[in-house]
């Protein structure tokens, strides 16, 4: 812009670089539409456009990708059809608060109700903004949650919302059967949160949650067998006092 217009020469002298790149930079640019070239060899002159068409290139190179991009979304099914994974089952890691959230927004696709061990103190304290909505969202999409869940003030607190919230829980003594991480069983898959490491997992095997949701019945059953003598002793306790 400052030459006007030049060769490659004066180009390249003037930009501080060789001729030979001289020649493959100007040759990018005319491509792009930024440089334009009058002349044949050997007094070939290249002249700079306007800044503006700067910003057109881009706006071109922006509505590229988004046509790329419209494309691939029309192809997506295709791929999944043509991605065979045979019968072994597929692990996925996530990391990171994004990654656990990630975890549970697959567990919004069940067909199934979702059978869950889970820690309301550790899920609400690692992503305190994100789980009132996604037991909204859980529920306005009709997915009930069964819940063996440790008693502690915030989970008894959260028990008063299982309606509203789709939700029938066993509440557990504490002090004997406390536990962080969170576990999902629905459909196909079993869903792992560490909360204290910040890793989710997805494991997706028929056989494995066929075996998970059998082990969670069983303790589905002790856990509500658990929940109502805790409670008959607290009532007994109380009409004592």
């Amino acid at each position: 812009m400052q030459l006007g217009t030049g060769t490659v020469s004066q180009v390249a002298r003037k930009a501080n670089i060789n001729r030979t790149t001289g020649y493959d930079v100007l040759g990018s640019l005319v491509h792009k539409g930024l440089v334009t070239i009058s002349g044949k060899e050997p007094k070939q002159e290249y002249f700079a456009e306007s800044p503006e068409r700067v910003i057109e290139f881009l706006k071109r190179q922006v509505a590229r990708g988004q046509a790329r991009v419209n494309k691939a979304k029309e192809l997506v099914g295709q791929l999944k059809s043509m991605h065979n994974i045979g019968n072994r089952p597929q692990i996925r890691f996530y990391e990171g608060k994004k990654g656990l959230k990630e975890v549970y927004e697959d567990t919004l696709t069940s067909k199934d109700h979702i059978r869950a061990y889970a820690d309301i103190g550790s899920m609400h304290q690692t992503l305190p903004d994100y789980f009132p909505k996604y037991y909204s969202r859980r529920a306005r999409a009709g997915i009930v949650a069964r819940g063996i869940i440790p008693k502690t003030p915030m989970a008894m607190e959260r028990v008063k919302r299982n309606k509203e919230e789709k939700r029938d829980t066993a509440l557990i003594p504490s002090d004997k059967y406390y536990f962080s991480p969170e576990i999902n069983i629905y459909d196909d898959k079993v869903m792992i949160a560490s909360w204290r490491e910040e890793l989710g997992l997805i494991i997706k095997s028929k056989e494995i949650a066929d075996a998970m949701k059998k082990i969670y019945e069983l303790a589905w059953a002790e856990a509500k067998r658990l929940d109502k003598t805790e409670s008959e002793n607290e009532n007994a306790q109380s009409g004592s006092n």
